[in-house]
């Protein structure tokens, strides 16, 4: 028998299937609930209260019997407030795009000339049209009549790939397609102009925070992975129509398409098989750059727009991370040695020295962005951002000011160095009995941070694996190119969680070298920067596939030096900072 769940925070009724959790049946209805692990039961971070029984129960293992009210925890429903760094800025990029339009007069038939009106077209044109898409012959004659002979050809290469009347704008949407997060920006091709920019959750969260847990939904069975093939399509129409909304202009109007993705992401939205991913050696089902017509994704654009997909590099190492390094070419350029980190749920390094690109990813997972952590939350109000210590005590820096309920990325990053300097986590990582700050909770001891906020032993491991991980990834390929940590001369900190976080406590833990403060830089979104680039410029895809072609890479799982220099980063060797 099928009951109904109550979400009155949402004023949402929802119907569950006999035997399926909170969780599968919010995943399938749209409703957020935080769930790291993808509803495995193993992180804990699902939290709701269901009917009668006010306890905090995991909403994942929870299979109602009857109709049920839920009460979805703070942390799931606070309003994201930061997505997207720098979306109020102001941006014109170069134009050589792909598509190009053309405002023509065309002749008008007569008796005494019955030439097609794509020949009449292409006549006006004073080009040949090799290639005309089906979308675009259909409305030729309507637009041609309506318009009194005159239209807007949209041509791409040589094919017409749409037609519309004279004045209607012609747009490019680039899409950063994240594991985390999807960022989509909507660009005037006539002008290079940034008009609007926008950041959403990936609804591909419901199935796991990391790529893994993704990985194996999709080889499940065909329909799970057409599930979650549909869930990233619905983020880049939902990202066109808000942005689009966001300038009265119709998604019709948006003509061509750039997304850049990790290698995962970039199958998963492709619909290409993803289990070879998953084991050793990785391999990618394409690597090149694919361009794909919109509408067989299912994208709500301009019918005969085309999608451009950045290449990857080898792994999970991907398209996202390519456009990064377009995007910040003039930063590493500059320097005989220099380093570029992508950090996310899947860390992207590359070493470049001398013009050399040696390129790794690392499984950091989600906790570097409040995944998997117990409190974790995305950047919405009531987050911890910043976290410190003076005599009084900690010091907290609250997104919005609003009160605390959970904690985001750099607020973890924070967290645990500040621990670390007030002595309330030792060397190894453990948190210290008998600290002012720590308490037991649940068998467990844990950090209090505010009331209802706590950072516990198992949120310290969560971090610890992720910074091993990707300090690791970062002396391998030092190793690798025989450089040494110092060599180092310019350290590029790229992502949306990049630009936010506190190089001095990355340092302080470990996740990051100790080097000059002056050889950092933090970018923020570099692989939103170079997809918009992608998009308003033939000659940036062609340089992204030379930067792609030139990165050789470096499978570091698989090095026999692997696992001992994880084991090494473990711990905090560092200084404390001060």
């Amino acid at each position: 028998m099928t009951h109904t769940l109550h979400f009155p925070q949402l004023d949402r009724a929802i119907p569950v299937r006999p035997g399926e959790t909170v969780f599968h049946a919010a995943r399938r209805a749209g409703v957020r609930i935080v769930g790291a692990c993808g509803g495995r039961g193993t992180c804990g971070t699902c939290a709701v209260r269901i009917g009668p029984d006010r306890k905090w129960t995991r909403a994942c293992q929870a299979v109602p019997d009857a109709d049920a009210e839920v009460e979805v925890a703070a942390r799931s429903l606070a309003p994201v407030v930061r997505t997207e760094p720098d979306s109020a800025a102001t941006e014109t990029l170069p134009l050589a795009p792909a598509v190009i339009d053309r405002d023509v007069a065309v002749a008008e038939a007569t008796l005494s000339d019955t030439t097609g009106d794509l020949d009449r077209l292409a006549r006006a044109l004073d080009l040949p049209v090799g290639a005309i898409d089906i979308a675009a012959a259909r409305a030729l004659p309507g637009v041609l009549r309506d318009g009194g002979w005159r239209l807007r050809a949209r041509l791409r290469g040589g094919e017409l790939i749409g037609v519309a009347p004279v004045g209607t704008r012609t747009l490019g949407l680039a899409i950063d397609l994240g594991t985390t997060n999807a960022a989509g920006f909507l660009i005037d091709l006539q002008t290079g102009a940034r008009l609007a920019s926008l950041g959403i959750e990936n609804p591909q969260t419901a199935w796991g925070a990391d790529l893994i847990s993704r990985i194996n939904h999709a080889v499940r069975d065909a329909d799970t992975a057409e599930e979650l093939r549909r869930s990233a399509v619905d983020a880049v129409n939902a990202l066109a129509h808000d942005l689009c909304r966001a300038v009265e202009a119709d998604p019709a109007e948006v003509v061509d398409v750039a997304i850049c993705a990790n290698t995962a992401m970039h199958h998963l939205l492709l619909g290409l098989p993803v289990r070879q991913l998953g084991r050793a050696p990785f391999v990618a089902a394409v690597r090149d750059a694919v361009d794909v017509k919109a509408r067989d994704l299912g994208l709500t654009v301009a019918p005969g727009a085309w999608v451009h997909l950045a290449p990857t590099v080898g792994g999970f190492v991907g398209g996202d991370h390519v456009t990064a390094l377009l995007a910040t070419e003039g930063e590493w350029s500059a320097h005989a040695t220099a380093l570029v980190m992508d950090i996310g749920t899947n860390t992207e390094i590359s070493l470049i020295h001398r013009g050399a690109i040696l390129s790794a990813s690392c499984p950091s997972g989600p906790a570097l962005e409040g995944g998997n952590i117990s409190c974790g939350m995305r950047a919405a109000e009531g987050a911890i951002e910043r976290v410190a210590a003076d005599a009084d005590g900690l010091v907290l820096g609250i997104i919005g000011g609003k009160e605390p309920v959970g904690l985001c990325g750099s607020g973890v990053l924070d967290a645990l160095a500040t621990l670390r300097a007030v002595g309330a986590v030792d060397a190894r990582g453990r948190l210290a009995a008998g600290h002012t700050l720590v308490r037991e909770a649940g068998g467990k001891r844990a950090a209090e941070l505010a009331p209802g906020v706590l950072f516990t032993q198992d949120d310290v491991r969560a971090v610890q694996l992720a910074k091993a991980a990707i300090r690791t990834g970062v002396e391998l390929l030092l190793r690798e190119a025989g450089l040494r940590e110092a060599d180092i001369g310019r350290f590029i900190i790229a992502g949306a969680f990049g630009a936010y976080i506190d190089v001095a406590s990355g340092v302080a833990v470990g996740l990051f070298p100790d080097l000059p403060a002056e050889r950092f830089v933090q970018v923020g979104n570099a692989a939103g920067l170079g997809v918009r680039r992608m998009l308003a410029s033939r000659h940036a895809r062609d340089r992204a596939r030379d930067l792609a072609a030139r990165c050789r890479y470096v499978e570091l799982s698989t090095r026999a030096d692997f696992q001992k220099n994880f084991l090494n980063n473990i711990g905090f060797s560092g200084r404390i900072p001060s």
